[in-house]
């Protein structure tokens, strides 16, 4: 098959970067610019650009939705146990409050501990919520 001939002008930066990636392929300029012409206006390549972008969203929704459900356990977690915490303590006496703001500091700093333990360790109550409640172990195990 014949070919026609094309004359075209380039910015240097473009035609640098085409010279250097012949060279480095050991083709001609004009074979590696019809292979990118070509490509350019292939109508598989919009479809095939369009799977993979929808195929990226899903795994973003559902990143997404995993996030979201995690966040609604840990607020209704926290909601709960203040909920608690308010109405099972009671208020201290004026004379013992330095005592149990001594107390507080040393149940927080162990706290804090337990939590860099537990975060290290890689264990997380949202994956023992998960294994224990059916309902919600379905949820979590989207895959991606």
């Amino acid at each position: 098959m014949k070919k026609t001939q094309l004359s075209i002008y380039l910015d240097p930066e473009i035609f640098a970067s085409l010279d250097a990636y012949a060279k480095h392929q050991g083709k001609p300029k004009s074979l590696v610019a019809e292979a990118a012409i070509g490509s350019f206006l292939s109508p598989d390549d919009s479809d095939r650009r369009e799977a993979v972008i929808a195929k990226r969203l899903d795994r973003i929704v559902r990143v997404l939705e995993r996030l979201e459900r995690n966040d609604g356990i840990t607020l209704e977690t926290i909601a709960l146990f203040i909920r608690f915490w308010l109405t099972s303590t009671p208020a201290l006496p004026e004379q013992s409050s330095q005592a149990a703001r001594a107390k507080g500091a040393e149940r927080y700093d162990r706290f804090v501990e337990a939590l860099g333990r537990r975060l290290s360790s890689g264990s997380t109550v949202l994956n023992e919520v998960s294994i224990e409640s059916p309902e919600l172990g379905s949820a979590a195990q989207v895959k991606d």
